[in-house]
């Protein structure tokens, strides 16, 4: 992870760039990105729309290091008008959601003790796509019977089998599938998600703004992540699009910080889905922010994204 500063007038604005190996972003790419933005000529820090925008035509890609100047920004502006970003936004805060919490694929005995630990959490993520995806099933079911939302990661290889492992999962309390094939079987996924009983959510197919409407008749859903789109700008219009062609519509987030995780939460009221438990899987988070109480997604009442250092530490 690499975290942001932009600082004006004495007031500073936080954000992240966290980088999963498929995005192709590696620290030395993020610091070399984040080398080439001077934010020094612009004359309105409240005109995000352009910085962005002028932002993202530094270079291609490079959209979690782009997110981090958003984020920061985001947070920036909040902070220098006293407000969070979900109020600026004219979302509603008290509208509560529910995050799942990801049971990694593992022996049984080990997801039976992470369920165990997990009694909080309303709805449990697992990972599946594997020659073992049912046994997976049946061991959290043996446990409990809260909803559980899977990822396939692209990993399911027959279309038939594919949906007939969807109406099993059916079965077992499962109440969607996300990404079931790879992003480049279009066909195969608008026949699973015409015949399927359950939402199917894109996450590999769906990147920026631009793949929402492509999305439209292919999936039931599109899963948005900062650190795909770029940050906070690009993620609330994709959530408006998605809306507005019927599309369900999922806020998640790879292993974050609070920084980031509590960016994404400012969208939350937005959701049908949330999955922002990236912060609760890493040991070394310097931020305090948005809370999961007993699973709810908790905003806190500081402003921008929400977030503050932990007992001063340096980043």
């Amino acid at each position: 992870m690499v975290i942001t500063e932009i600082e004006y007038e004495g007031c500073k604005g936080y954000g992240e760039a966290s980088m999963p190996p498929y995005l192709g972003e590696t620290h030395e790419s993020v610091m070399k990105f984040l080398s080439s933005v001077d934010l020094s000529g612009y004359s309105n820090v409240f005109d995000l729309e352009t910085i962005l925008a002028e932002v993202d035509e530094i270079a291609p890609g490079n959209t979690a290091a782009k997110a981090s100047v958003d984020i920061a920004l985001h947070d920036l502006k909040g902070k220098l008008m006293n407000q969070s970003l979900c109020n600026i936004l004219g979302l509603n805060k008290n509208k509560i959601s529910y995050s799942s919490f990801t049971i990694g694929i593992d022996t049984p005995d080990v997801i039976r003790e992470k369920i165990n630990e997990a009694v909080e959490y309303k709805i449990l993520k697992v990972k599946l796509g594997r020659d073992n995806d049912k046994e997976i099933i049946e061991t959290i079911r043996a446990v409990t019977d809260k909803p559980i939302t899977v990822d396939i990661n692209q990993g399911w290889k027959d279309r038939e089998q594919a949906l007939d492992m969807v109406h099993w999962l059916n079965k077992k309390n499962v109440i969607l599938i996300e990404q079931p094939f790879s992003k480049d079987r279009i066909e195969d996924t608008a026949w699973l998600t015409k015949w399927s009983p359950l939402p199917v959510i894109a996450d590999e197919s769906v990147q920026r703004l631009a793949d929402v409407i492509k999305a439209k008749g292919i999936f039931s859903g599109i899963n948005i992540k900062l650190m795909k789109c770029t940050g906070i700008r690009e993620a609330y219009k994709m959530m408006i699009l998605a809306k507005a062609l019927g599309l369900r519509v999922m806020i998640g987030c790879m292993t974050e910080t609070s920084c980031a995780i509590s960016a994404a939460s400012q969208l939350s009221p937005l959701a049908d889905y949330t999955d922002l438990d990236g912060s609760l899987l890493i040991n070394n988070d310097v931020f305090e922010g948005t809370k999961l109480v007993d699973g709810k997604v908790m905003l806190s009442d500081l402003p921008g994204i929400g977030v503050k250092k932990k007992d001063n530490r340096e980043i």
